[in-house]
């Protein structure tokens, strides 16, 4: 790392920095961080020549704007040196994602994406949704776009193939059909009503189907229809001819589920006034698993294709690019990220090649030009939304005699029954809505005397604001205009107290109180400088500072009741001695709960994948002492 020289005009020290990298740089591949005088990254960039591609950055006069802003920033450089420029690009993708640098285009997706999954650990498989890590031995299929994509495929599969969805331990409890049987979209394999043999015969075809087999699968249940007819075995006929209507209706030709494509992305962008969405739709196996789209960070002078390139380098860091990318523009350095892509692809041993295109007609054109539609339509309506947005903040700045509209407002809450499970959180909202990825959880530490409200607000905005203080983050977009509390005069006085303690003195405290009623639309608003006030109960802004207050209460809630469930899921299996983490994973994962674990017999304890007889003894005995 190279150290800030001491002297020289701030934009000049940047160049002395970058020239003095330059003295030991290699020419080789690699990837480039320029850093701020806090350590944090400014820029990431990839180059096949470090040498050649950095100097670049020494001739000021030849830079843009934003880029000489840029290197008067940067006090020191880390290099990273790769074996190609592929590798080079994987590893600045990676990094870029991770540390979101401010001069970067930055992908802001940090959602895990669903899979659906076939078990392969029973021996009669369950169709489920996988998100996350893979924790059992299975089968994955996708990604899908949404929950709600990869459920709808779920609901088909189970109409067609007739598989189980149940957890194990249910089907291992069963003793009769559920309702899924009696509405023909499970075979009960639980209670016997299909043989081990036919029931993998139904997984095979599933796996077939899956795999972009459709048609042969219908092929052989039309044989199957056909024979079983020709023997008068009119049942088994007619409920094969409802699967195989079943199966044609999933395959149902459309827009979005192109006949000439098996496994592919659809991505395509579309840009107003500087800002781009991308829309991305998933086909696997020829059906399409849903789209979504990205709103990715970047300047105004940055172009749809170079966005696309940046964007597409960041999507697939964690997960497996498909065989075929196609693209509603073409990407500089187009040949270089297919193979990157390719490199990716094969580390997941999905295969070697990726190949990206830009179809220019036929179907493919079709299916793009549908997904730039979507761009488009996604892009006006969020533009529309944020001009909302734009209106009700000048409305809230107005309100508040603001200077300017407010960037960042936070919104703290807390939640705790008794005291006990006690969580306080932090929710924001901004120009662009709510900021999801910037909500924080603070599991109240204490000590604190059961109920007291204000010295669990005293605790979160302590090491809220003191961390920031500490890191020297003062100032900038994680600082913000405005602290919102749920609370009357009382809250509003703690919360002061706290601040002027920290030196904080340039942020807004508003507080919101409900009525003597506890009507929503009679709130009491309290701040400095001024009595409490109402605000008429249509009015926008009062609708808007609503729905921040409900937001936190809702995410207080949801953070609670997950700590509550942990806890209460634990509990009792933490009491048992020799059980650690690694044991209780397993029976949980086995049994499904806690309950589930008490209720095992020994005999199902021992047969429990990663208990040894020793250990399943015993958790028996201390759910079943003896006298």
């Amino acid at each position: 790392m190279t150290d800030l020289p001491p002297d020289p005009p701030t934009q000049l020290r940047g160049v002395t920095v970058i020239e003095t990298a330059l003295e030991t740089m290699p020419l080789s591949p690699g990837v480039y961080r320029m850093l701020d005088a806090k350590g944090e990254a400014l820029y990431v960039g990839k180059a096949r020549a470090l040498k050649r591609r950095v100097v670049a950055y020494t001739k000021i006069a030849q830079l843009s704007e934003r880029l000489r802003r840029m290197v008067s920033e940067t006090v020191s450089m880390e290099i990273v040196t790769t074996h190609t420029e592929a590798e080079a690009l994987l590893l600045e993708a990676n990094l870029i994602k991770r540390l979101k640098p401010r001069f970067n285009i930055v992908l802001r997706d940090d959602k895990s994406y669903p899979w659906l999954m076939l078990t392969e650990d029973h021996d009669y498989p369950q169709i489920t949704r996988n998100r996350g890590s893979r924790t059992r031995k299975s089968s994955l299929y996708g990604p899908f776009a949404s929950a709600w994509a990869v459920n709808q495929t779920i609901t088909a599969m189970q109409r067609v193939f007739l598989l189980r969805s149940c957890n194990d331990t249910v089907y291992s409890n069963r003793n009769r059909p559920c309702l899924l049987h009696q509405i023909k979209r499970c075979s009960a394999p639980c209670v016997g009503r299909i043989t081990h043999d036919d029931y993998m015969s139904l997984v095979a075809q599933a796996k077939a189907f899956l795999g972009g087999k459709a048609g042969h699968v219908q092929q052989g249940l039309a044989a199957e229809m056909e024979a079983a007819a020709e023997k008068l075995e009119f049942e088994r006929a007619a409920a094969l001819r409802d699967r195989i209507r079943g199966l044609t209706y999933v395959q149902a030709s459309g827009t979005m589920n192109p006949a000439s494509i098996t496994d592919a992305d659809v991505i395509a962008g579309h840009q107003i006034a500087g800002a781009t969405c991308i829309q991305v739709f998933f086909i696997r196996g020829g059906r399409n698993n849903g789209n979504r789209a990205f709103f990715p960070a970047h300047t105004k002078a940055e172009e749809t294709p170079e966005v696309m390139a940046a964007f597409i380098a960041q999507f697939y860091d964690d997960k497996p690019p498909p065989p075929m990318v196609l693209l509603s523009h073409e990407l500089p350095e187009q040949e270089l990220i297919a193979e990157a892509l390719s490199i990716k692809r094969q580390g997941f041993g999905e295969g070697k090649k990726v190949e990206l295109a830009v179809p220019k007609r036929g179907e493919k054109h079709i299916v793009v030009e549908h997904a730039a539609t979507n761009a488009r339509e996604a892009l006006e309506r969020k533009l529309a939304e944020s001009a909302g947005q734009g209106k009700l903040l000048d409305a809230v700045a107005q309100l508040f005699d603001l200077p300017t509209p407010p960037e960042r407002i936070e919104v703290y809450d807390n939640s705790h029954i008794m005291g006990t499970n006690a969580y306080g959180v932090m929710i924001v909202g901004g120009p662009e809505g709510f900021d999801k990825s910037a909500y924080r959880k603070f599991s109240i530490k204490g000590p604190i005397t059961p109920g007291d409200d204000f010295a669990m607000m005293r605790e979160v905005l302590e090491r809220r604001f003191g961390r920031a203080i500490r890191e020297g983050n003062t100032d900038g977009p994680d600082w913000p205009d405005i602290v919102l509390i749920d609370g009357g005069a009382g809250q509003l006085s703690a919360v002061r107290k706290v601040m002027e303690e920290l030196g904080v003195d340039d942020v807004k405290l508003i507080a919101i109180a409900k009525g003597p009623d506890r009507d929503a639309g009679r709130e009491w608003f309290h701040t400095e400088g001024r009595d409490a006030f109402q605000l008429p109960p249509r009015d926008p802004v009062l609708y808007y500072l609503q729905r921040l207050r409900d937001e936190a209460h809702r995410f207080a809630i949801t953070t609670h009741r997950a700590g509550r469930s942990k806890t209460l899921v634990s509990s009792e299996l933490d009491d048992i001695e020799g059980i650690g983490p690694g044991r209780k994973r397993a029976l949980l994962n086995h049994f499904g709960s806690a309950r589930g674990v008490r209720q095992a017999g020994l005999a199902d304890l021992e047969a429990a994948p990663g208990i040894s007889r020793e250990t399943a003894r015993r958790v028996y005995a201390h759910f079943h002492p003896t006298p």
